[in-house]
């Protein structure tokens, strides 16, 4: 199987919805790197960051547009989007993956947080103060 394989393997998993069936598919030492360069170190923690992210936005997709693929980097176009507290949100993302014996060793998010800032901020807002 392809890096490109597996990436897209990967995307399926997480349009899924499964932590576990995500984190199947993730090397021991997976690294998560968000769009602000924050960084999430093994396995374990991403498949509960993922759980926990379902939670907070449980229709969360993605889509691909195009997919470039050099040895075991893999870089993917596209769009992000989901609902959070019954707002629905859509940024263009792009991921760079890497792929070591079949399994994401490496995921980095490179998205807009602008929509989904737009929405925490609007549900602040419209809370009922104590």
């Amino acid at each position: 199987m392809s890096a490109a394989d597996t990436i897209l393997r990967f995307l399926e998993r997480i349009n899924g919805h499964d932590a576990d069936q995500i984190a199947e598919l993730m090397t021991e030492d997976h690294v998560f790197i968000d769009s602000l360069g924050n960084a999430v170190t093994g396995r374990e923690n991403m498949r509960s960051g993922w759980g926990s992210y379902f939670a907070f936005c449980p229709d969360y997709w993605v889509a691909h547009e195009d997919i470039f693929s050099e040895g075991s980097r893999v870089a993917i176009f596209g769009t992000a989007g989901g609902t959070i507290a019954d707002n629905t949100w859509q940024t263009p993302a792009a991921w760079l993956a890497v792929v070591e014996n079949g399994l994401v060793k490496a995921w980095r998010v490179y998205a807009d947080n602008k929509p989904v800032y737009d929405i925490l901020a609007k549900s602040a807002g419209s809370r009922p103060r104590p």
